[in-house]
């Protein structure tokens, strides 16, 4: 994996907010409360922790911090679910190396509402052309086709940069189609569980794509449960459930050790459930 020329973002400080505030969420979440100086030495950082833990919580304050846009939802400024975390947002304080305005954040559930929206619109170009059609039926070709020229050049686009059909692949493939068509070099990336859509086979295909955007500059931190995805080489790996948050190596994850024991032995857990 490449190595620091990728970081754009490489220090994330916390200040505990005066008053009645610092007990109140997301200040009360102890990993949050206790959330020391973050040195980001790694183009990939992963947040792992049990439910509740305060990773994602962390992650979109970042994304509100460093202004980053969202995929398929409201933005972090707009969206009414985010206000505990753009209050997180005031009291970080972050540090960069070069400030990237490249990127984006992108939830799992972003990606279901931006793949819908995709879908309205193909089917809003592709009935604007079929009035097109029926509006200048008694006109000549060239008047047609500069009529039609508008929606019919916005729907190429949208075909060539997420495919003809993204709504009739799996999950999982109209997933990573939608992501390799939004990466560009040089960005900042912060994901929150994007393996929800994908099978293990295409996580290690995100894997791959991971892989090669790191060698374009970027920089990804990614919220995850997904032992396949955290064992990308290079990462460094956050656990939230340690307090303070700490780094840690692959091999002491809980999420790591349980998955391989509950793998090797099934029924030595499913008798006890």
């Amino acid at each position: 994996m490449a190595g620091k020329g990728g970081l754009q973002l490489r220090r994330i400080e916390f200040r505990v907010p005066p008053g009645e505030e610092a007990g109140a969420f997301p200040f009360s979440v102890p990993a949050v409360r206790e959330l020391g100086p973050l040195e980001l030495t790694a183009p990939v950082t992963f947040l792992v922790g049990e439910n509740g833990s305060g990773k994602s919580t962390v992650l979109e304050a970042v994304a509100a911090a460093a202004g980053l846009p969202t995929v398929g939802s409201d933005e972090v400024a707009d969206d009414r679910t985010l206000a505990a975390q753009r209050r997180l947002a005031r009291q970080l304080k972050l540090t960069w190396n070069r400030r990237s305005h490249r990127g984006f954040f992108l939830r799992a559930e972003d990606f279901f509402g931006f793949a819908r929206r995709l879908s309205r619109m193909r089917d809003e170009l592709r009935g604007r052309l079929a009035e097109i059609d029926e509006e200048f039926r008694d006109a000549s070709a060239w008047a047609r086709g500069l009529a039609a020229q508008p929606a019919a050049g916005s729907l190429h686009e949208m075909e060539r940069r997420y495919g003809e059909d993204l709504d009739a692949r799996s999950h999982g493939e109209s997933f990573l189609q939608l992501f390799r068509a939004r990466l560009v070099p040089g960005g900042l990336y912060l994901l929150d569980e994007p393996e929800a859509p994908l099978s293990p086979q295409n996580q290690l295909g995100f894997i791959a794509l991971l892989q090669a955007s790191v060698h374009d500059g970027s920089q990804f931190l990614v919220a995850t449960h997904s032992p396949i995805l955290l064992a990308l080489p290079g990462a460094a790996i956050l656990s939230f459930d340690e307090t303070p948050p700490a780094f840690v190596s692959y091999a002491e994850l809980e999420h790591v050790r349980l998955t391989r024991d509950f793998l090797n032995d099934p029924e030595r857990y499913l008798r006890l459930l």
